[in-house]
C-alpha cells in the first residue's frame, strides 16, 4: 500500500488538472456560470431582506466590482457586494424603500473562476412591493464640449409626479431614483423603471461621494424633456461562430424592445473650479512666479514686508491670472537673501464666492546669486581652456567673445522660416521690454537680389509686455526679411539686445488646398472649426448668414471637422450653468475624414442634425474607446483546428 500511494495521489491530481482544461489535459471549460438558486429569489416580490446570496453552479469571481457593479435606487450607504467559492453575497445598509423595485446590475463582472468565461450582462432583482417593475431605458452620455464619451459617470432618473415639474436644484437636494453608469462608449442602461411612470434623466460624475452636485468641478449633465418607458417585441440578427475567426450563420432573435433607448445626455462643468493658492517658487534671485488652482478678474496685491510699498515688480501674467511671474527690478531686493511679503488674493470661499484672502511669503531663490556667480566663474574658466587648446591646435589668435561675460536679451520667433500667407508671427523676448523706436526696426520683401523696405507693423501683446505680434501683406511665393538693430532694446532688468535678423518665405499657392463648408441648418451664429487627428482647432471661420465657411491655404492633408452654435456670440464655446439652467453650447461633429489636395478645392454639403449625436465623432479622433468586448473563447474548436492542420 505504502508503495502505490504515490501513484493513486498523482493519478487523482491529473485528473483534477484535466477538468479544468489544459493544452493536453483534456476539453477546456468553455460553459459560463450559471444562477441556481438566490435568496431572496431573482424577480421575488414582497422582500424584506438586505442581504441577498445569490448561487452559481461553479466558483466564481467578480472583477471590477467597484466601477461595474450598480445597485439601483442609489444608496446613501456603499453596498457590500463580495463573491465567496459559488455565491456573490450582497447586504444593503439603508433602509428598504416600500413599494420599491430593487436591481444590482453586475454588466459583465461575473466570469468562472477557472477560464474567466464571461456570464454575460446580468442584473439582479427584487421588490419590496407587491408587483415588480421591469421596464429599461437607455443612451449615451457625451462630454458636451467635445462629444467624447464619459465613462463611468452615474445617470440617474428622478420620477416625475403627476401635474408637477422637478424643482430646478433637484440634482443639489437628493440622490436618483433610479440610477446606472456608463461605459466606455459613454452608454447606460437603466432597469427597473417603472411602466407608465414620467421621469427626467441626469448624470453626474460625484467627486465628493455625497450623491448630489455640490461643487462647479463636478462633471453633470441634465435633461428637462420627461420620458415614460415602452416596450414591444423586436428582432435582432445575432451571429453564431463556429471559431474566434470563422461564423457558422446568422440568425434572428426575437427580443423585447424598450424605449427610449437613444437619450443623449452632454455633461459639462460649470467652468468656475475653486481658486485656491497652489504654490509659490522663485527660481533665480530676480524672478519669482506665483501659481493658483483656476482664474480670478483682479491681479492680487502686494505688502511689502522686507522692502517698502509693493516693491515696483514688474508684472507678467497669464490669461485668467492663475499663473502670474514678478520680474524684480531692484538689485538691492533681488539680491537679497530672504523676500518678505503679505499676498492678497481672490480666493474660493465655503459659499462658493471669490472673496480676498491673505498669506505671507517668505521667498528663498532656489540658486542663490553667489551660486550663480561661481558658476559663470567655472563656466568662464573652461571656456577659456577650450580657447588655449583650439589656439594651440589651428594657431590662430582668439576672436570669439567670452558668452559668459555678458548677458543679453535674447528674441525669437515662431513661426520662423516658411510661412502660410494668413500666418502673423509672434516674437518672444527673454525678460519684459519695450519695442523700439520704429527705426531700430527694418521689414524687406525681396525683389529679386534687392531688399525693399515694405509696409508692417509690430504690436506689442496686450498685458504681455514679453511678446509681440508681426504683421505684413504676405505675398505669396515671396521672402520677408525682419531686422532689429543691435541695442535698439532694453529690458527692465538692463539687458540689451544683439542684431536679429530673421527670414519669412511664404509658400506658393500651389502648395495649398482650399475647403468650403456650406452647413445646412436654420441655426445662426455658427462656428465652424477645423481640427487636425489629434482633435485640435488648426483655423476657425464664423459661417455667413447663409451658412457657408471658407478655409483657404490648407496645406494637404486629411481634416476634420466641427462646429459649435454660439448662442451668446462670444466667440468660443461656452459651457453650462445649472444653476442659472443654462445648457452648454451645441457641438456638431462632421462624421468622416476629409481629404485637402494641394491646388485642389473642396466643396463640402454638412447637415449636422441629421446624424445621431453619439454616432457623429469619428472613431479615429475619439480618445475614449469602447470597452472590449468579453466573449466565451472557442478554444477547444480551435485547438481542434491547430490537430487537424498538423497531422
Amino acid at each position: 500500500m505504502r508503495k502505490l500511494l504515490p501513484i493513486v495521489l498523482a493519478t487523482v491530481l491529473a485528473a483534477a488538472c484535466a477538468s479544468i482544461g489544459s493544452p493536453d489535459g483534456g476539453a477546456y471549460d468553455e460553459t459560463p456560470p450559471r444562477v441556481v438558486s438566490a435568496s431572496p429569489a431573482n424577480m421575488a416580490t414582497g422582500a424584506r431582506s438586505k442581504r441577498i446570496t445569490i448561487s452559481f453552479d461553479e466558483y466564481i469571481k467578480i472583477e471590477n466590482a467597484s466601477e461595474k457593479v450598480v445597485v439601483s435606487p442609489q444608496q446613501r450607504e456603499m453596498p457590500s457586494v463580495r463573491a465567496s467559492g459559488k455565491h456573490v453575497h450582497i447586504t444593503l445598509y439603508d433602509t428598504l424603500r416600500p413599494n420599491t423595485t430593487y436591481t444590482v446590475d453586475f454588466a459583465d463582472a461575473i466570469v468562472d473562476n477557472n477560464e474567466g468565461n464571461p456570464m454575460g450582462n446580468f442584473t439582479y432583482a427584487f421588490s419590496t412591493g407587491e408587483s415588480i417593475d421591469t421596464m429599461e431605458v437607455s443612451g449615451y452620455v457625451l462630454d458636451a464640449s467635445n462629444l467624447e464619451p464619459v465613462k463611468g459617470i452615474l445617470v440617474g432618473l428622478y420620477a416625475v409626479e403627476p401635474d408637477s415639474v422637478l424643482s430646478d436644484s433637484v440634482l443639489r437636494q437628493r440622490p436618483f431614483d433610479r440610477v446606472s453608469r456608463t461605459n466606455g462608449s459613454g452608454r447606460f442602461v437603466i432597469k427597473g423603471v417603472a411602466r407608465g411612470t414620467r421621469y427626467a434623466a441626469y448624470a453626474l460624475l460625484d467627486a465628493d461621494g455625497d450623491q448630489v452636485y455640490s461643487q462647479p468641478s463636478e462633471m453633470m449633465a441634465w435633461d428637462t424633456t420627461t420620458f415614460a418607458s415602452t416596450a414591444k417585441p423586436d428582432i435582432r440578427l445575432d451571429t453564431v461562430w463556429r471559431d474566434s475567426t470563422h461564423y457558422d450563420s446568422i440568425v434572428p432573435v426575437g427580443y423585447t424592445h424598450f424605449r427610449p433607448d437613444d437619450i443623449v445626455l452632454r455633461a459639462f462643468k460649470a467652468g468656475g473650479a475653486e481658486r485656491h493658492l497652489l504654490k509659490q517658487q522663485r527660481d533665480v534671485p530676480e524672478t519669482f512666479t506665483v501659481y493658483f488652482t483656476a482664474p480670478a478678474d483682479s491681479m492680487p496685491r502686494i505688502e511689502g514686508l522686507s522692502f517698502e510699498g509693493d516693491g515696483g515688480f514688474t508684472t507678467v501674467a497669464s490669461a485668467g491670472m492663475d499663473t502670474i511671474t514678478y520680474w524684480i527690478t531692484d538689485t538691492t531686493l533681488a539680491y537679497a537673501d530672504t523676500l518678505s511679503m503679505v499676498y492678497h488674493f481672490l480666493e474660493t470661499d465655503s459659499t462658493q464666492q471669490l472673496t480676498w484672502s491673505t498669506d505671507t511669503f517668505h521667498l528663498v531663490p532656489r540658486k542663490t546669486r553667489a551660486r550663480i556667480l561661481r558658476e559663470l566663474a567655472e563656466q568662464t574658466e573652461q571656456w577659456e581652456k577650450e580657447q588655449r587648446r583650439k589656439q594651440k591646435r589651428e594657431g590662430t589668435m582668439l576672436t570669439e567673445e567670452n558668452p559668459y561675460l555678458s548677458t543679453y536679451l535674447t528674441i525669437s520667433s515662431k513661426p520662423a522660416g516658411s510661412i502660410d500667407p494668413n500666418q502673423w508671427p509672434l516674437l518672444t523676448f527673454s525678460e519684459p521690454t519695450a519695442l523700439p523706436d520704429s527705426s531700430a526696426i527694418h521689414f524687406a520683401v525681396k525683389r529679386d537680389t534687392l531688399w525693399v523696405d515694405t509696409v508692417f507693423a509690430l504690436v506689442p501683446t496686450e498685458g504681455n509686455p514679453l511678446q509681440a505680434t508681426l504683421y505684413a501683406d504676405w505675398q505669396l511665393g515671396h521672402t520677408y526679411q525682419l531686422t532689429i538693430d543691435s541695442a535698439a532694446m532694453t529690458s527692465v532688468m538692463g539687458h540689451h539686445n544683439k542684431a536679429f535678423r530673421q527670414e519669412y518665405k511664404v509658400r506658393r499657392e500651389e502648395e495649398y488646398g482650399a475647403l468650403f463648408v456650406q452647413v445646412q441648418t436654420a441655426d445662426t451664429a455658427i462656428v465652424v472649426e477645423l481640427l487636425n487627428a489629434s482633435d485640435k482647432p488648426v483655423r476657425s471661420e464664423r459661417a455667413d448668414a447663409d451658412g457657408r465657411a471658407d478655409f483657404f491655404y490648407l496645406k494637404p492633408g486629411d481634416y476634420y471637422l466641427r462646429l459649435y452654435i454660439d448662442a451668446n456670440g462670444d466667440g468660443v464655446w461656452t459651457t453650462g450653468d445649472y444653476d442659472r439652467q443654462l445648457q452648454p453650447e451645441q457641438v456638431f461633429y462632421f462624421p468622416k475624414a476629409i481629404t485637402v489636395k494641394a491646388n485642389w478645392e473642396v466643396e463640402q454639403q454638412w447637415a449636422p442634425r441629421t446624424i445621431a449625436t453619439h454616432r457623429q465623432k469619428p472613431e479615429k479622433i475619439t480618445k475614449q474607446k469602447p470597452d472590449k468586448a468579453r466573449k466565451k473563447r472557442n478554444r477547444n474548436a480551435e485547438r481542434e483546428q491547430q490537430r487537424r492542420r498538423s497531422r
